[in-house]
């Protein structure tokens, strides 16, 4: 074993391009792994997000004297399965390409290029297929009728499923709608094949599965606000969570399938609107890199034109269609929560800056991660780490002392309902609700000259 000290400066294997042909070169992925958790390990400025740094300390210093190079690939593979990709690392870390600098670290991406290596090499676990498809678990759960949601809440069930898929059984799952966004819209005119739109609503594959309100309270705030929204048909879930798992297949099959709907209407200048973080920051962050050939070059145009629903709304506040003309209020206390996408992705907290438009409320904020992640917090061996993980977050929404919880993540709402005892709205959600004038039980009195 080299006692060379290892140098922080990149060696010949970096790379986050898995179109390069050394991206799924192990021994050079095994360069980069080295010099970064040393880089990691010398820094440990995060040692309070996920597992992985912990874990990757506790090895390097008490097994092995402080020589990353000793790490043994059950333990790097240990470090990396305690990364749910929340981003925060990257987010603090100020070595790397964002920032310009010389060590160009990207913790989360080198993580992603191991799973990739090691699913190409191991291949996908079922479980991890089975998650990773969540447009294919919602067709499946239509198909029994609403028997699925049934089945959750029983316990034989749910160890049955925790044996045969590691999904723990006391994890609160999602329930599946009865007809999907995509179903609704049609029915209700709503869906355009045509060009011409101000906005594309991509309402990804838990709105389109699980909660259709939220889609549908979006294009209700969008309407108020008289800004055109389209909503396509056939759109595919944005990929992440295959990718979480080295999956870049199916990331890949379902990217082209998306910008193959969308392209057309981003070539004629419409902003697409993602509704949940996680699926604009694949869309703006990651297909632009993980994407190849022509699809690289459409994943640049179509990165440049998603936002954030409150992202856009914002944009517009100083125009006169911007609509402040609400009936009805939570009042001052509402307790939101900033979901780590979205902090990954430093577009400000839109949401949050939009509910203040509502006559009477002050949102308290809380920016800690809510340890969902994905499907993390599903799993048999991640369910009590995301307990842990979210429990500043879980208190700090409960110190608001707030009737009314919101969060732009669909997902960190479950994570809220389960463990902080109450499930937070959506900022579209309750902005369509304040429009109404029975949407919360406290009307808006304007004085009687603007009445």
């Amino acid at each position: 074993m080299s006692t060379t000290p290892i140098s922080y400066t990149p060696t010949d294997g970096l790379t986050y391009d898995p179109s390069e042909p050394k991206y799924w070169d192990a021994g050079l992925l095994r360069k980069e792994i080295e010099r970064a958790f040393d880089l990691c390990h010398g820094c440990r400025m995060c040692f309070k997000y996920c597992d992985s740094f912990p874990v990757m300390f506790d090895i390097i210093d008490n097994a092995h004297g402080g020589d990353v190079r000793k790490l043994t690939e059950a333990e790097v593979n240990r470090v990396a399965d305690a990364c749910f990709q929340c981003k925060l690392c990257d987010v603090q870390c100020p070595y790397t390409p964002r920032d310009k600098h010389e060590f160009q670290l990207d913790f989360p991406k080198l993580v992603h290029r191991h799973q990739a290596v090691r699913a190409k090499k191991d291949g996908v676990k079922l479980r991890d297929r089975v998650l990773g498809d969540p447009d294919g678990a919602g067709a499946m759960a239509r198909m029994s009728f609403g028997l699925v949601n049934t089945l959750d809440k029983n316990a034989a069930h749910r160890w049955f499923m925790e044996k045969l898929l590691g999904v723990h059984r006391e994890k609160l799952l999602p329930e599946f709608a009865s007809t999907t966004f995509e179903k609704w819209a049609e029915g209700t005119g709503r869906t355009e094949t045509r060009p011409g739109a101000e906005t594309v609503l991509f309402p990804t594959c838990y709105v389109q599965n699980n909660e259709p309100q939220i889609g549908r309270d979006t294009l209700e705030v969008l309407d108020k606000n008289k800004v055109s929204c389209a909503c396509v048909k056939g759109l595919a879930c944005c990929g992440m969570p295959a990718w979480e798992h080295g999956d870049l297949d199916t990331l890949r099959k379902n990217a082209k399938h998306n910008l193959d709907l969308l392209m057309p209407h981003v070539e004629q200048g419409a902003k697409v609107l993602a509704l949940n973080p996680t699926c604009s920051m694949m869309m703006r962050r990651e297909y632009p890199e993980l994407l190849e050939g022509a699809d690289r070059e459409r994943a640049k145009k179509l990165a440049e034109a998603v936002r954030d629903p409150s992202e856009h709304l914002w944009s517009i506040r100083s125009e006169e269609r911007f609509n402040t003309d609400f009936k009805s209020t939570p009042g001052a206390s509402v307790a939101y929560h900033a979901p780590c996408h979205l902090r990954a992705q430093a577009i400000g907290f839109r949401g949050r800056d939009l509910l203040r438009k509502i006559p009477g409320v002050v949102p308290k904020l809380t920016t800690e991660c809510c340890g969902h992640d994905g499907t993390y917090a599903m799993k048999l061996e991640g369910f009590e780490t995301s307990k842990r993980v979210g429990k500043n977050a879980f208190e700090g929404m409960q110190a608001a002392e707030a009737e009314v919880w919101a969060t732009d993540c669909p997902l960190a709402a479950i994570q809220f309902a389960q463990h902080a005892g109450r499930k937070p709205l959506h900022p579209m959600s309750i902005l369509a609700r304040a429009y109404r004038a029975d949407g919360f039980p406290e009307r808006v009195q304007r004085p009687e000259s603007q009445a």
